[in-house]
């Protein structure tokens, strides 16, 4: 079976004359879109159920657990879910995962109109997501590399990013002004494209099964963690991003800068949300019309400082604007560092090895992400939203200084392709 898919011989090959790819690309748009747009619903409803009683450190305590409920399962399954990935239909397995994630927002939706009084079954719908994603991250990043010739590759990885990015604009801010009307529209919006996200995967028809390595399960788990850990270019690159965005972590408490800091509405909230996807889309399609092909490895941590200092910027910030330009170049910096990082991880993975490296890579990436809003909940609970994002950001820098020094190969790295 081929792994990439075949070159047209009268022209040079266009991401858009590969259909399996155009499929895939709308499949992982929409999903993206119900998933931003769902997270935002259920920050909301946390943070506002959280308020009525306690203070504001407590609700933001609060909102840190949302993001412990889904990294738990990640923790758990992720090792397992890659060697899944390099072993049966990645097509299948995507779907499978996303309709899991329109079961999840079924329940949201459920529990909306019965009246939400308590949080705990939001923590439990999120632990049965966080499983989901799990699945869905490694099947989903080995996918891609499957459905495109090798030299698009690079190309395609920014377009992928442009897919969540755009996502993470309109999702968030669909989900603050339906949430602003009514939770309950939110989840079904979420739901509707969940489904439509699903049908287009299972349309792919160009074969999405990996050539199975011979082993154990154990053995071909062994092998990607011991590739990883070898490979100091992908150990540092997916390394740095899980210490510095654990850190760096502002979105996490939107809600409370929000409703009791900037003192804006759920509408407002909504703008906060979409600031950050807008600096990183803006930047996602520089990076898709122009790759980088030069200096990876310094883009890659210039782009981390960056996000950093806007961190502290944001923290510091009593306007609104101000706020929304601060995320925004947030998002622009950050997407600038995850795109040299996942076009480095997929050019040097075998194909053979890419579900397990993505699950290892989705293993750090959902520590950054979703243990980096329980650290937030945590920091906010003792120094305050502010304090705590002024901590992160900091961080970010210090963490920054020292992978440079750390790995002088990944600061060195320089073409990509």
């Amino acid at each position: 079976m081929p792994q990439d898919a075949p070159l047209p011989a009268d022209r040079p090959a266009r991401l858009s004359d590969q259909r399996p790819y155009v499929l895939y690309w709308a499949s992982r748009f929409l999903g993206g879109v119900g998933g931003q747009a769902q997270t935002a619903t259920i920050a909301w409803q946390v943070y506002t159920v959280a308020r009525l009683h306690g203070d504001m450190r407590q609700a933001s305590f609060a909102l840190g657990m949302i993001g412990l409920a889904q990294f738990l399962p990640v923790v758990f399954l992720t090792l397992t879910a890659g060697e899944t990935a390099d072993r049966h239909d990645r097509r299948l397995i995507g779907g499978i995962a996303m309709v899991g994630e329109a079961v999840t927002v079924s329940v949201l939706l459920a529990l909306s109109i019965m009246g939400l009084k308590a949080l705990w079954p939001i923590y439990g719908v999120a632990m049965v997501f966080g499983c989901c994603r799990a699945f869905l991250g490694p099947a989903s990043s080995a996918l891609a590399p499957m459905l495109v010739p090798r030299e698009l590759l690079p190309k395609a990885i920014a377009w992928n990013s442009l897919a969540g990015q755009v996502g993470s604009i309109i999702g968030p801010a669909v989900g603050g002004l339906l949430t602003a009307i009514s939770p309950m529209i939110s989840y079904g919006v979420s739901l509707a494209l969940y489904l439509l996200s699903a049908i287009l995967l299972f349309a792919i028809s160009h074969p999405t099964k990996p050539v199975v390595q011979p082993g154990s399960r154990w053995t071909l788990v062994k092998e990607g963690l011991a590739y990883v850990w070898n490979n100091k270019i992908v150990f540092g690159a997916i390394s740095l991003d899980l210490f510095a965005v654990l850190l760096g972590g502002a979105t996490a408490l939107l809600p409370a800068f929000a409703a009791d800091i900037l003192k804006v509405n759920a509408q407002g909230y909504g703008l906060l949300r979409a600031a950050t996807g807008a600096g990183a889309m803006v930047v996602a399609m520089t990076l898709a019309a122009r790759p980088l092909h030069r200096r990876a490895g310094i883009f890659m941590f210039c782009g981390v400082a960056v996000f950093g200092v806007a961190t502290v910027v944001f923290g510091l910030s009593k306007s609104l604007w101000l706020s929304m330009a601060a995320l925004a170049i947030l998002g622009g910096a950050d997407m600038l560092s995850v795109y040299v990082r996942q076009t480095l991880v997929q050019l040097v993975t075998p194909d053979a090895m890419r579900g397990r490296v993505s699950a290892v890579s989705g293993l750090f990436i959902g520590a950054s992400n979703e243990l980096g809003e329980f650290e937030s909940g945590v920091a906010a609970r003792f120094l305050g939203p502010i304090g705590a994002t002024v901590f992160g950001g900091f961080g970010a820098l210090i963490v920054t200084g020292a992978w440079a020094m750390l790995f002088p190969a990944l600061r060195k790295a320089d073409r990509l392709e």
